[in-house]
């Protein structure tokens, strides 16, 4: 079904293939305009639509670059609000999206701000930020970044790609070559031969550095009660809205039993009626430990209004994540972080 449904859209991938590769030719010609700055601005990105794992990167960038002054500027995907905006204590996922949010609760010295316009953005904080990140910037050709870092999910690296809407690519694979660092996400435990095989996918002439990472989960999180503990050997319910869930269910499964899944697209609004299902779901299982689990995004989606009246009393936790760079490439890929940003920064001052 899927195939044959792929092979229907093909045409339309064609035509958005044609747009795109367009476009970027205009940037490379010089037709468009593409600004660049004199502080350092790193771009982090991927071809695919949403699961490569930008959010743990960004984070990942934010804690090794922690003596600079940083500003991480997004878009606010899903957010309800334009224009640009200062995260601050009145800040929620309807008014900065759900990733900013998340930044903002977990960096109290960077500061969060979205734009869906960057070169505005970054003329807005340039002053007085030592650096700035661009969440999921790889597509925004009007700013041209010091550092690009394009992500790929190890999974999909290891498969075909379509473009949308026939898949998920976003724009042509040869559209890696804009980028300065490849980084792969998402990596199991795999031998060298494995690792050439997806290097080999690149471009040998240009000669790209390209690192491998992981996903390292953390202790499960209250999101409502402080050091509410979780039992020994807890059944769960899982809520998730991400666009890829499948490593989460599986890490969960190897340690609990699930006894259901409510799954929803990437970036999802849960709404009421969704919330009452999983909340009937909890309390009709006859189990006496259980608790829900969802990711550290979706968990500032349940943070207001009816949403949160239903769950404020229930065992609600978050499992976060960190990426963690390959034994071999942690050195070589923080010291090509590092090396950019005292290379470029214009204000050397230590916060």
């Amino acid at each position: 079904m899927l195939t044959y449904l792929r092979f229907i859209l093909l045409p339309f991938s064609l035509l958005y293939a044609l747009v795109i590769v367009t476009r970027n030719k205009l940037y490379d010609w010089g037709i468009f305009s593409s600004f660049q700055f004199d502080l350092p601005v790193i771009s982090v990105g991927n071809l695919a639509v949403g699961g490569s794992g930008k959010t743990p990167a960004t984070e990942y960038l934010v804690r090794l670059l922690s003596q600079y002054k940083i500003a991480i500027l997004s878009r606010g995907y899903g957010r309800k609000t334009k224009g640009f905006l200062l995260a601050d204590q009145l800040a929620t996922a309807d008014t900065i999206g759900d990733e900013p949010l998340q930044y903002f609760h977990k960096f109290k010295n960077v500061t969060v701000a979205v734009c869906e316009d960057r070169v505005k953005g970054i003329k807005l904080l340039r002053d007085t930020h030592d650096l700035i990140i661009l969440d999921d910037a790889f597509q925004h050709r009007s700013v041209l970044p010091g550092l690009s870092l394009l992500l790929f999910e190890f999974s999909k690296l290891r498969r075909r790609q379509w473009m949308l809407p026939a898949g998920n690519l976003r724009e042509p694979f040869q559209g890696y070559r804009r980028a300065d660092v490849i980084l792969v996400t998402k990596c199991p435990d795999s031998g060298v031969e494995e690792r050439e095989l997806l290097v080999n996918k690149f471009n040998k002439t240009e000669h790209k550095p390209v690192y491998f990472s992981s996903i390292k989960y953390g202790s499960l999180v209250p999101v409502y009660r402080i050091n509410l503990p979780v039992p020994v050997t807890p059944k769960v319910f899982l809520l998730t809205g991400i666009a890829n869930s499948e490593p989460l269910l599986s890490y969960i499964k190897s340690r609990y039993e699930v006894l259901d899944q409510f799954r929803f697209p990437d970036h999802h609004v849960f709404t009421v009626a969704e919330i009452k299902q999983l909340t009937e779901a909890f309390r009709s299982a006859p189990e006496k430990e259980k608790i829900i689990i969802t990711t550290e995004k979706d968990s500032k989606r349940l943070l207001g209004g009816a949403i949160k009246e239903l769950l404020v009393n229930l065992p609600v936790f978050y499992l976060p994540i960190q990426m963690e760079l390959s034994p071999e490439d942690a050195g070589l890929f923080d010291k090509t972080i590092l090396t950019y940003v005292s290379n470029t920064t214009r204000n050397r001052t230590i916060y």
